[in-house]
């Protein structure tokens, strides 16, 4: 059984090609700039059995075609790593392709299993380069268990792309961008990193939950600073991409 907060059929923005895009409940991080937050909390969400879902796939599956299938996302799909398991099992022996949109906190034997045997590509959110910094946007410590999260999945010599939130003054800064680039320029299953723009669409959904938005002060990137964000990371990774 899984937990599922909302379903997309034709999502466009989350992973190669035409994705149906399952949106798992809970998450043990509440980052700043979420633009789900209501995928937060870990109670709720709707129950679905597996072989619902994958009826659901397959009947747009003709859309997909050479590149599109399955991203799994969330909230933190992770949490639910056990009923996602044999999900992807199936969709594997439909022969379609399965993507998961992660912050990389999680690596349990079913998370494994599930990155190592099931799981074409991984999508990693990288929320900051100090622990300071991860801390300040996440409220959790420990910005390492992303790092070996990646190390795990580059081990295993499978697809693996990077995204990255740019905010002004938070994580925008050269330093902060030539560190990112450091740590993974040796990587070869990255194929490329995401650049994220800050962007306050999500500040609707945190006033209806009654929860103060933090960064509301905070201002969109200029396209001066996006583009030196990109010539910086492009020193380090094949494609840099601005969603």
């Amino acid at each position: 059984m899984l937990y599922v907060h909302s379903l997309e059929s034709f999502g466009t923005h989350d992973g190669p090609g035409i994705r149906f895009v399952v949106f798992l409940q809970g998450c043990k991080l509440k980052c700043l700039y979420c633009h789900n937050p209501d995928t937060i909390e870990t109670a709720g969400g709707k129950p679905y059995e597996v072989e619902e879902l994958v009826e659901m796939v397959l009947k747009v599956k003709p859309y997909f075609g050479k590149k599109g299938g399955v991203t799994v996302s969330g909230g933190e799909p992770l949490l639910q790593s056990k009923a996602l398991v044999p999900f992807f099992k199936r969709l594997k022996a439909e022969g379609i392709h399965t993507n998961i949109d992660t912050n990389g906190r999680i690596l349990n034997n079913f998370s494994k299993s599930l990155l190592d045997d099931y799981a074409d590509l991984v999508m990693l959110d990288i929320k900051s380069m100090t622990e300071e910094g991860y801390e300040a946007i996440t409220g959790q410590r420990n910005m390492q268990t992303a790092l070996t999260f990646a190390k795990h999945r580059e081990d295993s010599g499978k697809a693996m792309w990077l995204r990255y939130v740019l905010i002004p003054g938070m994580t925008n800064q050269p330093e902060l961008l030539h560190a990112l680039g450091e740590h993974f320029k040796d990587f070869k299953t990255i194929e490329k990193i995401e650049i994220q723009p800050y962007h306050k669409l999500g500040i609707h959904k945190w006033e209806a939950l009654g929860w103060d938005y933090e960064l509301k002060d905070a201002r969109e990137n200029t396209p001066g600073e996006i583009r030196e964000a990109v010539s910086i990371l492009e020193n380090y990774f094949k494609e840099v991409k601005v969603n």
